[in-house]
């Protein structure tokens, strides 16, 4: 188990430090893992979330033929008409991603509205990168705002025997869409700060025409069946990426059928897959097996048992920050399929109803993705999209818009939560 966690805190520093070479980095880790024997050669292909990997993929093509149409560049041009500043851009780009992320996975959504963004620069003559950082962390706060926003979510409800509607109204209490809207409010009040010398008026010389409004119907597809897919009981596990996969395979086709061409919009969809970004995902994926595997997730589960004693508002408040600063760099999706029995046997232990370390484990392990570049799925797919468009962003630059913005969400859900569920 020691060697696991040295490796896997190697890897993490190197994932920080050289920015460039991440999908590199994990994936050599990922094989130093399984050669050192840490995780055996046969669970590697389970390891890897291929339900996301093929909706990252998908998605992506899908993107292209979107951004092919030319309507993010009509909403690019809506958002500067009706906006003073840069700053009031960026921040409605980041509302606009949050809106969108509460019923759709965080990385498809930041897939869709990052090309808005990239399109808004370029006709400001701005750098993307605080835009699309910020379109990514406001992305992850709202995944935890319903059911479907974010696999963390997905496995609150499966396991507390959740419903769509139980995160609008539970037990005849506010649910966590509401929690989650009150730090938006507040988060958006940072972001405002952080961009304050953003302050240059833009001007919209004219509006673009849309070429093609299919893709955007094939967008508008895609979310509605992620939607309905999220109340399929016993669905494969696949099934987002199916969705997603499908809808593209449908997008190019048309496409071909349209120039009587079907071997060019296939290569260019796929050649536009940011195949860096998926290897950088898939080398994670089997790295966190690996200390998985180890036992090193259960033994930080259970150092919440030891040194929380019987004080139910000090295990609350371990809970969430803990989550938090673990979320940053660890996946959170097997932290908290792992932390959730745990909080359980806490709650039950205690005498006292779990709904509260619920919601305080989902509120600090899916916001607390969000400090660091590589703490979220959401965050490394914005990162892919800015290197792909030729902008590099460091941990610094990232940081610098994250931290605050992460800190004022996790206080307001910290405090909001024990009011309400206490």
């Amino acid at each position: 188990m020691v060697l696991a966690l040295v490796l896997f805190l190697l890897t993490y520093v190197a994932l920080m430090v050289f920015s460039k070479y991440r999908a590199h980095i994990a994936l050599g880790s990922a094989a130093l893992f399984v050669l050192l024997g840490i995780l055996p050669a046969g669970k590697v292909f389970g390891a890897v979330d291929w339900n996301v990997i093929m909706m990252i993929g998908g998605t992506m093509g899908i993107v292209y033929l979107f951004i092919e149409s030319k309507m993010p560049a009509l909403l690019a041009d809506l958002i500067i008409h009706k906006m003073p500043s840069v700053k009031w851009v960026i921040i409605a780009l980041a509302l606009f991603a949050g809106i969108i992320s509460a019923f759709v996975d965080n990385v498809a959504t930041v897939l869709m509205v990052a090309p808005v963004a990239l399109v808004v620069a370029k006709k400001l003559d701005i750098s993307p990168v605080p835009a699309i950082i910020a379109i990514a962390i406001s992305s992850n706060l709202q995944g935890a705002a319903t059911l479907v926003g974010d696999t963390t979510s997905i496995l609150l409800g499966g396991y507390a025997g959740m419903d769509f509607l139980d995160f609008f109204v539970y037990q005849g209490r506010p649910g966590l869409f509401w929690v989650v809207q009150i730090g938006a409010i507040f988060s958006a009040v940072t972001l405002l700060f952080v961009f304050r010398s953003y302050s240059q008026k833009v001007k919209l010389e004219e509006r673009t025409v849309v070429e093609d409004y299919f893709p955007s119907w094939l967008l508008l597809g895609m979310v509605a069946l992620l939607i309905m897919a999220s109340f399929l009981p016993e669905k494969p596990a696949i099934t987002n990426g199916l969705i997603c996969v499908g809808l593209m395979l449908v997008g190019i086709l048309r496409e071909g059928l349209r120039r009587k061409d079907l071997k060019t919009p296939f290569l260019q969809t796929i050649k536009e897959i940011d195949l860096y970004t998926l290897l950088l995902l898939t080398g994670l994926f089997i790295v966190i097996a690996g200390i998985t595997e180890a036992g090193v997730v259960n033994e930080i589960s259970k150092l919440f048992v030891r040194i929380s004693g019987g004080n139910l508002f000090a295990i609350y408040s371990l809970l969430v920050w803990a989550s938090v600063i673990f979320s940053a760099f660890i996946d959170n999706i097997p932290y908290v399929a792992t932390m959730l029995p745990v909080t359980a046997g806490i709650a039950s232990l205690m005498g006292v109803d779990p709904t509260i370390l619920y919601f305080g484990l989902l509120c600090g392990a899916t916001l607390g993705g969000n400090l660091t570049p590589i703490g979220a799925s959401a965050n490394i797919t914005a990162l892919g999209i800015l290197r792909k468009s030729g902008h590099e962003a460091s941990t610094g630059d990232f940081m610098k818009i994250s931290v605050p913005f992460t800190l004022t969400a996790v206080l307001c859900g910290y405090v909001l939560v024990w009011l309400i569920w206490m």
